[in-house]
């Protein structure tokens, strides 16, 4: 049986009303006393009751997090970074993933509905401001990050794709290559706008042309869309000598195939990827990359639904917020200047 206020009372000779304002820290009650029945209930075993303290406060110490794919690596640094100041105000995660189904949005609002969610954040780049209604409805705030409608929400959190993408294309022409392509993924709405403006922007900057069959764009974001578009790229018959892509785990794929059939990499083709996820620095060779500060990034975002929730709590709701966070270029092994016969 779990111990109860009770069950304290009677072993520290207190009533249980004392033990109740005890527990809460209330200063009706002497610190010596508060100090007695803490330990008293340590010792015990006691563990406060969410659901009577839900009752109390109105809330459920819950956040809801909902994120595009529980399976990509990119999302777990975000939780990481979300957790870290969660649990430092005792509040517990609820998580959901949608995979950009908007039919499977519509049961996640509601499950967290059910669920009493304090508030949520959005990481899903494609859930909807109409979506996102839902919550506002019934008082729920919202933070979103790397939504592809940032700007639609008061509050959101978002990288600088744009620059980011331009650092790695600014890496690769430095190194000397002229014909560089883009893979991006069809998928992802804002982001691959801004990571392939981001190119454009500095390959044009440059006085550098890009060839219609330079860009190409894929549904999905896996290894293996990068894996597929090789082809598209070997068949070129003015082959690209280095190419930018979309994230991470397209250019682990895509570095794979190539490899498999026989093109060196980054000897004779170089490749960049984008996120610096865990994997990126155990590929051979490992892979440069642009290190979003995932982590973070989800910090920043536990911080801001947090006081919001305390703001509204104080009636005091501040304006709208949007923070626009920057990264860093990490050079590695995957990319190199271009063959010396390549004009």
């Amino acid at each position: 049986m779990p111990i109860t206020i009770k069950d304290i009372a009677k072993e520290a000779g207190v009533s249980h009303s004392t033990v109740s304002r005890a527990l809460r820290g209330s200063s009706l009650i002497s610190e010596d006393t508060t100090i007695h029945i803490r330990e008293t209930a340590l010792k015990l075993g006691y563990l406060p009751s969410a659901a009577a303290r839900s009752l109390k406060t109105n809330r459920s110490q819950a956040l809801g997090v909902i994120v595009s794919n529980i399976d990509d690596p990119y999302f777990s640094e975000i939780l990481q970074g979300i957790e870290e100041v969660a649990q430092g105000d005792n509040y517990s995660m609820f998580m959901a993933a949608s995979q950009r189904d908007p039919e499977r949005e519509g049961t996640i609002i509601q499950s967290m509905r059910q669920h009493r969610v304090d508030g949520v954040i959005i990481c899903s780049t494609t859930f909807s401001d109409e979506q996102s209604r839902h919550f506002s409805k019934y008082d729920i705030p919202i933070v979103v990050v790397n939504n592809q409608a940032a700007e639609d929400y008061r509050y959101s959190i978002y990288h600088d794709d744009v620059d980011g993408s331009r650092q790695l294309t600014r890496h690769l022409i430095e190194l000397g290559h002229r014909k560089i392509a883009y893979l991006g993924n069809s998928h992802s709405g804002r982001t691959t706008l801004d990571r392939l403006a981001g190119f454009r922007q500095e390959m044009e900057s440059n006085g550098l042309s890009i060839p219609a069959n330079y860009i190409h764009e894929i549904p999905g974001s896996e290894p293996e869309k990068g894996k597929l578009a090789v082809d598209h790229f070997l068949e070129l018959s003015d082959r690209p000598t280095a190419m930018v892509c979309f994230n991470d785990m397209m250019a682990i794929g895509m570095l794979k195939n190539l490899q498999q059939r026989g093109v060196r990499v980054p000897v004779e083709f170089s490749i960049t990827g984008f996120d610096n996820i865990v994997f990126s620095n155990y590929t051979n060779p490992p892979l440069t990359t642009f290190d979003q500060p995932k982590r973070f990034i989800g910090q920043k975002a536990a911080e801001l639904i947090l006081s919001l929730l305390d703001s509204t709590s104080k009636t005091s709701v501040p304006e709208q917020k949007i923070q626009v966070l920057k990264g860093n270029l990490l050079v590695r092994e995957s990319t190199a200047p271009p063959p010396s016969n390549i004009p």
